[in-house]
């Protein structure tokens, strides 16, 4: 759908319980432009997230029935694609790190400029696009499926295999396998690795990477000192590599 401005009019679900915040983030958001569809709780807001495909979703922490960081899991679970900006009334990191490794791709703490808000939910709309572009111009030029030693990864599917037997990831953690087998023996910095598979950076949150590469190796069967996969480069980064 096409706005006044000429520009496509986007979809955007906004989970908030607070009555008079949800109507001023509707209100300025679809000045993009924007369709917006407001949940007030948890569980209806979840039931509207998998309803259908959005081109954002802003959603709170702290929601009745079910809260924002276990939506955000539930979500990601079965789509990796959405943007997630998150709300949070909570100025403390561990609120914001959890929603990061969680799969939100932004946060947001209250009270907030709606100016700001605007910048970034269309900053997560360009991002988006310019992602999907990327990944469908590369999709035509990439295998569907990769093999390295006993591992087989399929993106198509957005399944891995360890000697025949599925490794369970989340979507978080395929992309960021996905990414390190297509570039065997190359050295990522945790700055590249955010930019790469989360998108964009997340200045201070580089441990975000650290959570996902532990939980990624521990799927692996990866040993810290004997890694048959993800080797460490101390004072650098990481490494995929199959170990001879």
């Amino acid at each position: 759908m096409v706005g006044t401005t000429g520009h496509a009019t986007r979809d955007i679900l906004v989970i908030e319980d607070e009555r008079d915040i949800a109507e001023l983030i509707a209100l300025h958001l679809s000045d993009l432009p924007a369709n917006i569809t407001l949940a007030n709780d948890g569980p209806g807001g979840l039931q509207l997230a998998l309803r259908r495909p959005w081109d954002a979703i802003v959603l709170d922490i702290r929601l009745p029935g079910l809260n924002g960081l276990d939506l955000c899991r539930e979500v990601r679970a079965q789509t990796s694609h959405v943007p997630i900006l998150m709300l949070t009334a909570r100025s403390g990191e561990l609120d914001r790190v959890l929603g990061l490794e969680l799969g939100a791709d932004d946060y947001l703490v209250k009270p907030f400029s709606v100016l700001e808000l605007q910048a970034r939910v269309k900053a997560l709309l360009r991002r988006a696009g310019v992602s999907a572009a990327r990944a469908a111009e590369a999709a035509a030029e990439r295998p569907s499926s990769i093999e390295q030693g006993h591992l087989r990864v399929d993106r198509v599917q957005r399944r891995a295999w360890l000697a025949g037997a599925e490794i369970v990831l989340t979507p978080r953690e395929f992309d960021l396998l996905w990414h390190f087998v297509q570039h065997p023996g190359r050295v990522f910095t945790r700055t590249e690795l955010l930019a790469d598979v989360w998108g964009h950076g997340h200045d201070g949150y580089d441990h975000t990477v650290n959570s996902h590469i532990n939980r990624l190796r521990s799927k692996l069967g990866d040993e810290r000192e004997e890694a048959a996969f993800i080797h460490t480069v101390w004072g650098v980064g990481y490494r995929f590599e199959v170990a001879a």
